[in-house]
């Protein structure tokens, strides 16, 4: 079956609500999307139709949620997309759910500290000494190809068409 799946760009409207379910635990909060655009005529943006949608988080992206994000926060979430229509006291109400397959911090607003989180089996993730950082640089006189000898680093590159 095929999913709408969608990622919004918003804040975080209200503080994360964790909970603790037979089939793991889940977390869901309000996301405010507002469209901005440019007013031509002030020369200034401004702020267009805000939604709102619910977001729900399960298992491990649940917790992090909980532990990560708060009111205000701008954030990123992806996910399938939940359109629900229901008649209460005989009016239509119509919600949109986003059942979160991630959700990070816009980093374009702001700066994030990144912290690795056990695995859910309680085995720690693998730790080990930090790679450096790969030499994306090649010197200008060609000295800098792997496997070649170092007369064939000297030497002219040959043109292979």
């Amino acid at each position: 079956m095929n999913e709408t799946m969608v990622c919004a760009v918003g804040n975080v409207a209200t503080q994360p609500v964790h909970r603790e379910a037979p089939t793991g635990p889940s977390a869901r909060f309000r996301l405010a999307v507002t469209a901005r655009y440019l007013d031509r005529e002030k020369n200034t943006w401004t702020d267009g139709h805000t939604n709102f949608f619910t977001v729900w988080a399960n298992r491990q992206l649940a917790a992090n949620v909980t532990a990560s994000v708060n009111v205000g926060d701008p954030v990123v979430v992806q996910g399938r997309l939940k359109v629900r229509t229901d008649v209460r006291e005989g009016q239509s109400r119509t919600w949109a759910d986003i059942d979160a397959v991630a959700i990070g911090h816009d980093l374009s607003r702001g700066t994030a500290a990144f912290r690795r989180t056990g695995r859910a089996d309680g085995a720690a993730a693998p730790v080990g000494p930090p790679r450096p950082e790969p030499d994306w640089e090649t010197p200008a006189d060609g000295t800098d190809r792997p496997g070649a000898t170092q007369d064939q680093q000297h030497a002219e590159p040959v043109l292979v068409t």
